[in-house]
């Protein structure tokens, strides 16, 4: 999304632009820190035009601070910020990508999946920026310390170089929502891709969408499908539904949409002797919302408040018999002691 005043001064077009350019794949980083990545078709002395697939976005040049071409078969993770959910900081990127064919879209993003270990099992995640911050499932992680993440490395001349990080930080969860977002501690060697989240809103019933995760521990699996419920009622939360198929270890995982954008977290599937085709993804506004309000959910390892802590009830005060008194001795001054609470108190002994 463009920030409050971006939106402002600049104009999304649904017509032509009166004077044809070639058009130039670039990044516009404007002066309240959003980028919008795109063809730029036209350039006058007061605006760019910059096409972003579906519309033009009119943007005035004294709200560009800098500009720069990329190379849009590589363009990265850069995305137009189009959206009335981008974070202001810049901690996650959102925007409208143009259509690719999956393969492509693998190719691109395959770096920011990561596969997630713990001494309980395996699930997987994804990279949200540059700085190793990544969102995978609460559950993939839930009651663990000792996280470790593998990452996969693309390569000169094509393949891919494993590699392994240790001693991966939980940042912040929501046991509710089953979100968690961890850090990474990237040697200062590794910069892999960061994913595009999507714009939850332009998920219709019916699109194609694929996710890529570890189900089994096969690493890098994609399964295809397509949306079969945008808003499922689980429990009381909402769900994507696919028939993309979603297996144990692709927890935590990317659902991706047609052109490349994130639009949810896998998070369950239906068991096998029980249905098939039923999977299930966190939407992508819950995502947002925790990534926006992860100060909230700072995880503490000592803080009895990160997630839930059941507290015992109080236990019944065993009645000891006084040594040298019969039982009924015993009873009977217990109930003089009983009475004597009641006039002091003006109610029963607690049970």
């Amino acid at each position: 999304m463009l920030g409050h005043r971006a939106i402002g001064a600049a104009s999304l077009l649904c017509l032509a632009v009166g004077t044809a350019y070639a058009g130039v794949f670039e990044t516009l980083v404007l002066k309240d820190g959003q980028r919008v990545t795109g063809d730029v078709v036209a350039e006058k002395p007061n605006a760019l035009y910059v096409d972003l697939g579906y519309d033009l976005l009119r943007i005035p040049r004294d709200q560009i601070a800098r500009r720069a071409k990329v190379d849009e078969a590589a363009a990265g993770p850069v995305a137009a910020a189009v959206g009335v959910d981008a974070d202001p900081s810049g901690f996650y990127s959102t925007g409208v990508l143009k259509p690719s064919a999956v393969k492509e879209v693998v190719a691109k993003f395959g770096e920011a999946v990561v596969s997630i270990e713990t001494p309980s099992g395996k699930g997987s995640g994804f990279l949200i920026n540059d700085s190793g911050f990544a969102i995978t499932n609460a559950h993939v992680i839930e009651g663990e310390t000792r996280i470790s993440a593998i990452l996969y490395q693309n390569i000169p001349g094509g393949g891919l170089a494993r590699r392994r990080i240790d001693d991966v930080e939980i940042v912040a969860l929501n046991p509710f929502f089953d979100l968690a977002l961890i850090k990474l501690p990237l040697p200062a060697d590794l910069k892999p891709n960061h994913v595009v989240l999507g714009n939850g809103e332009d998920v219709n019933t019916g699109d194609s969408v694929f996710a890529v995760g570890n189900p089994l521990g096969l690493e890098r699996t994609v399964t295809q499908g397509i949306v079969s419920s945008r808003s499922r009622n689980l429990e009381g939360q909402l769900y994507l539904q696919t028939d993309t198929a979603i297996n144990p270890g692709n927890s935590g995982g990317p659902l991706f949409n047609q052109r490349g954008e994130v639009i949810g977290v896998t998070s369950r599937g239906a068991r096998a002797d029980m249905a098939d085709n039923l999977g299930f993804a966190i939407p992508v506004a819950y995502v947002k919302d925790f990534l926006r309000h992860r100060e909230a959910f700072s995880y503490d390892k000592t803080n009895p408040n990160s997630g839930y802590r059941y507290l015992d009830p109080p236990r019944r005060m065993r009645r000891e018999k006084p040594e040298g008194l019969s039982s009924a001795q015993a009873h009977a001054a217990a109930a003089v002691k009983d009475k004597a609470q009641t006039d002091a108190t003006g109610s029963g002994p607690k049970s």
